[in-house]
């Protein structure tokens, strides 16, 4: 089953279980070398490099629990995988919170042992490929919590660290979700100005009769109602920022007064007649063509080049390669930390179809999607089945056109994942079910489910 012969360590105490194992996946192609104890299997490992660990459970001395901890530890590449006849559900999970790729309880066959290795390996691989996305996120959050490996947001990062320790007006432009409010933040936090406040301000959300008084604060008997004086946001991010989201939405009428306020430095209260200085670096966000409402006479053009000193466009998920990955694996640690859940990572399978969505939410629909499958999940990674239909059909329409024979591969490909986690959700990840429903021996299954990174127990309902 496994194209490419490795080399694999098998460790038990019982001289016939050893010599079985040998047997078995030497006959498969493999190099095998044995050991009666962990402490002889620690010697093999500091002088040879393997790709698969096999250990017994229970042995004298240290079991094969502790050893596959040491294992994972110092050697990070390698595979686990234990064998034992003291089979129980808490054994298995504390084998697997140890390290262990995979768990076959003895006696087992020939072709168990040659599927638990393949399984071991396969879940080894995704392990290492969890764990280098990780330190991509890690190595990726530059600036606050912007998460992008991709060369657009490494140019919108490189702008910000750019621009951020000077007090230039910056507009900040992009389709909703895509995280404008977090480079305004990050602009903030990485400027001389980041002990000082940050106030975002929703331009759409105030109506018309309000807004002047929330921007620029409201005098002692102004308009009915008002038993006080009111400070505005200007105001209160005096030695600041303010943050003016959806600007588009703001009315030409209020648009005078702030092109004064960023002319003059300087805001008059509701109903009061002294100028308050006020020491404020403005940061603007819009979903919106603003030049395009120039144009239609819909945004004064004084005011947009006043805002638009620097503009920093947050480019959309879609146009994003390589960094849904990235987001998924980060929203899912946050996410985790925050609800105390066990899912720890997303499985291949799921960011295959995850970065088969156009996401027209972007970022912002990508972590409800998260959290929602996470909050679902029964495993400890984020599985397809965890995962809207929208997002599974997304990534079985048509391809687009281009090379024949690569096209082809992707629609095959696509079908097999699609097939494969309907047919293990349908029979609840019983394989012999599953193999007769869909008219194929086990160990063809078997091979399919390998290929795709399908593990039939994460299919299976909780006990």
């Amino acid at each position: 089953m496994t194209k490419t012969p490795i080399r694999i360590l098998v460790v038990d105490d019982e001289a016939d279980m050893r010599e079985t194992c040998r047997r078995i996946l030497t006959r498969i192609g493999h190099e095998v070398e044995v050991a009666a104890s962990a402490a002889e299997a620690e010697t093999l490992l500091e002088a040879t490099s393997f790709a698969l660990l096999v250990t017994d459970l229970v042995m004298p001395g240290k079991d094969g629990i502790e050893l596959a901890r040491l294992a994972r530890r110092r050697y990070p590449g390698l595979a686990v995988l234990v064998i034992t006849a003291h089979a129980t559900m808490e054994t298995a999970l504390r084998a697997t919170r140890e390290g262990a790729c995979d768990f076959i309880p003895k006696p087992f066959t020939m072709e168990e042992l040659e599927v638990a290795v393949e399984r071991s390996l396969q879940v080894g691989r995704l392990q290492d490929e969890n764990e280098q996305l990780r330190r991509r996120v890690d190595a990726s959050v530059k600036l606050g919590e912007i998460v992008g490996d991709s060369a657009s947001m490494r140019r919108v990062l490189e702008l910000i660290r750019r621009v951020a320790d000077t007090d230039a007006s910056v507009l900040i432009t992009g389709e909703s979700g895509t995280g404008k409010e977090l480079v305004a933040r990050s602009i903030h936090a990485n400027s001389r100005r980041r002990r000082g406040p940050f106030v975002p301000v929703d331009c759409a959300a105030l109506p018309e009769t309000l807004l002047e008084s929330e921007l620029f604060g409201a005098e002692r008997g102004s308009y009915t109602g008002a038993v006080s004086t009111r400070i505005g946001v200007f105001e209160a991010a005096d030695g600041g920022t303010i943050f003016l989201d959806e600007i588009s939405n703001l009315p030409l009428a209020m648009q005078v007064k702030l092109l004064r306020v960023l002319q003059e430095h300087s805001i008059r209260r509701l109903g009061g007649t002294t100028e308050l200085k006020v020491d404020v670096r403005v940061l603007a966000a819009s979903n919106q063509n603003l030049q395009a409402l120039v144009h239609d006479e819909q945004f004064r053009e004084d005011l947009y080049y006043r805002l638009n000193v620097v503009q920093v466009d947050v480019p959309p998920v879609r146009d994003r390669t390589g960094d849904v990955s990235l987001l998924a694996h980060h929203f899912v640690r946050e996410l985790a930390a925050h609800h105390g859940s066990s899912v720890r990572g997303v499985s291949s399978a799921a960011l295959m179809f995850l970065e088969g969505y156009a996401w027209p939410g972007n970022v912002r629909e990508m972590r409800n999607v998260l959290e929602r499958a996470m909050l679902l999940s029964e495993s400890n990674q984020v599985m397809p089945a965890d995962l809207p239909a929208s997002i599974i059909d997304a990534r079985t329409a048509a391809p687009a056109v281009g090379e024949f024979n690569a096209a082809k591969r992707r629609v095959v490909k696509d079908f097999e994942m699609a097939y494969l986690t309907a047919l293990l959700e349908e029979a609840d990840g019983n394989i012999s079910q599953a193999a007769v429903r869909a008219g194929l021996q086990r160990t063809a299954l078997h091979r399919l489910l390998l290929r795709h990174g399908l593990k039939a127990e994460d299919y299976r309902p909780p006990s």
